[in-house]
């Protein structure tokens, strides 16, 4: 948004009636719909801006994207623009670092485009969805080999407090790719610290200077309005850079716990009657408001894919955030705690992560032949290995079979060989695939079984196996 979008000749408002934690109640209004855009004057002639949240009667209830904090309801003017709020959409957004609300915070002129559009967007009709087919490869060995994102899904990272969820964030918008073709990031962050934001910047600069980046920061002590506003103004702009410009775009928004506490603690000042735990009864359409904007759009190019990061409060999985997350998304990548203490990154647990599509955009034609097999079996011997490890545990390793002291041994070759990466490198997918391939190679060839038996044959050659435990 921009004074430029103020009209000059609207009616302008004086009734103030209060102020609400982020909101203005206005009195007297007519002819005024929801969503509309709304420019707030103050005492001083400072200019604010604002979005109408509900209307009843003649009573408008407008939240202020800058917040409320030094207005004096006495001396408010507010002018409705009668139309929804909307951002200029376009490539000027690449290379370009903004606030929550897209006023630059690099110190470049404001971001301008062609055509604007509307910041709230619709969710993609689902008739005029196109089915996925192509991954969107992040250079992550444990995404790509065993929970392959695809392009136009929407595949949550569920972390904890203390777990590096950022820096995995931060490493898949500098490293995905979508196998040369037109590929774009657009990041949102959301209740940063001034530290994250500094390390989010600082670690996509090369991207940024690529011209494939558009990064949204919102910073803890930004207006609460602005944590709302960011997850929207970055699917607006990818939409845009996707279904218009031909490009496959990644949108990654961190963190969406930040983001549903921002609109927790708005409904609360509207006084709102609270559901679970104390969010709004809407959150689950809110968040779906979200997340349905990605895919693919049949007979038009592009894709917009979406990786939110939520923290799980306490590490409860059944928290209305990633309870509610989880009906909307198509699988989901967990973050272990046992597995970070392991001093392994990233502590991605496999045996709880999923890709719903990974079969649309994974195997024959899409990736390698034998990448869903690998995935399989290796998924399947690590439910095996914590199986032997819980025996152990009960009842001692000499108790354990010799084809459970094999998985036993297996697992610490899985997560220092395979899971193990640095936080810089980036692995190929056919360099996972290969590590994935030295892990399953640690057991003998009757264990096999979910691997074609003549692709193990010429792994091992005669057959035995190529690592010994």
């Amino acid at each position: 948004m921009s004074p430029e979008q103020t009209p000059a000749a609207a009616v302008e408002y004086t009734a103030a009636r209060e102020l609400r934690g982020p909101l203005v109640v206005m009195g007297g209004v007519t002819g005024v719909g929801w969503d509309e855009f709304a420019t707030i004057t103050l005492a001083s002639g400072e200019r604010r801006h604002g979005v109408v949240l509900e209307v009843h009667d003649d009573l408008a209830v407008v939240e202020v994207l800058e917040g409320t904090g030094g207005m004096d309801p006495a001396g408010l003017r507010v002018a409705f623009d009668g139309r929804p709020l909307t951002v200029p959409v376009g490539a000027g957004w690449l290379g370009r670092t903004c606030d929550g609300k897209g006023a630059p915070r690099d110190g470049g002129p404001p971001v301008f485009g062609r055509v604007s559009a509307p910041v709230e967007g619709v969710a993609i009709n689902t008739v005029r969805r196109q089915p996925p087919g192509e991954p969107v490869l992040t250079g992550v060995a444990a995404v790509d080999a065993l929970s392959t994102l695809v392009r136009g899904q929407k595949l949550p990272i569920f972390s904890a407090a203390g777990l590096p969820h950022l820096e995995l964030a931060v490493q898949i918008a500098a490293q995905a790719t979508t196998a040369g073709e037109r590929f774009s990031v657009v990041f949102a962050g959301m209740g940063l610290t001034h530290a994250d934001a500094f390390f989010v910047r600082d670690a996509l600069e090369d991207r940024a200077a690529a011209g494939e980046l558009c990064l949204l920061l919102n910073t803890a002590d930004d207006p609460v309005i602005e944590r709302i506003l960011a997850p929207r103004l970055a699917l607006t702009v990818a939409e845009h850079l996707a279904f218009d410009g031909g490009r496959h775009v990644l949108v990654i928004m961190t963190d969406m716990t930040s983001y549903a506490e921002a609109l927790r603690e708005v409904s609360a000042a509207r006084g709102e009657v609270p559901a679970r735990r104390a969010y709004p009864g809407y959150l689950y359409s809110d968040l779906a408001s979200l997340y349905e904007r990605c895919g693919r759009i049949v007979d038009r190019p592009g894709s917009v894919t979406v990786l939110p990061v939520l923290t799980m409060p306490a590490g409860d999985i059944t928290h209305p955030v990633p309870d509610l997350t989880g009906y909307i998304t198509e699988g989901q990548i967990v973050l272990s705690p046992q597995i970070h203490a392991e001093g392994v990154y990233p502590p991605v647990d496999a045996l709880s992560s999923l890709s719903r599509l990974m079969r649309k955009g994974a195997g024959p034609d899409r990736t390698r032949p034998d990448h869903l097999d690998v995935a399989a079996q290796l998924t399947a011997a690590l439910a095996r290995a914590r199986q032997a490890t819980e025996l152990a545990e009960l009842a001692g390793e000499s108790a354990l079979s010799p084809a459970d002291r094999r998985y036993l041994a297996m697992y610490p070759v899985y997560l220092h060989d395979f899971l193990h990466q640095g936080r810089d490198r980036t692995l190929t997918l056919d360099e996972s695939l290969e590590r994935a391939w030295q892990v399953l190679l640690t057991l003998p060839p009757s264990e096999l079984g979910m691997l074609p038996a003549a692709l193990v044959k010429a792994r091992t050659g005669d057959g035995s196996p190529v690592t010994e435990p």
